[in-house]
């Protein structure tokens, strides 16, 4: 073996360092993932909280558009609509667990509300 095989070459390194270097990415990746997919689900279930509260309903007034609705109460669990010749009639329903929020838009403005909901 010559002195120059000997020393450190570091652009040449074992399999086995290969391998194992691999192997330690791969599993912080693998673990950085699943932490990130964990905190991603934590936010999505924080944010979509109880938005069907009785305080956020008695915040939506007649004449308000279909955003500003959505961005008090997000969208909604089912809607349907109507074309008449004269007017537009849209209907959101909100339903969480037993409560149930219906409003009622014409010509895309808040013409009426009901709800189930108890304070």
């Amino acid at each position: 073996m010559t002195n120059y095989e000997n020393t450190i070459q570091p652009w040449r390194f074992s399999s086995f360092r290969l391998r194992h270097s691999f192997v330690i990415r791969h599993s912080c990746f693998g673990i950085l993932s699943r932490l990130l997919l964990v905190l991603l689900v934590a936010l999505c279930v924080s944010c979509s909280g109880k938005r069907i509260a009785k305080a956020n309903v008695d915040q939506v007034t007649e004449g308000m558009s279909k955003k500003q609705v959505e961005s008090i109460l997000g969208p909604p669990t089912s809607l349907s609509t109507e074309d008449f010749v004269i007017m537009k009639k849209t209907t959101y329903i909100y339903r969480q667990g037993k409560d149930t929020v219906t409003i009622v838009f014409k010509d895309d403005k808040v013409q009426s509300k009901d709800s189930t909901l108890s304070n």
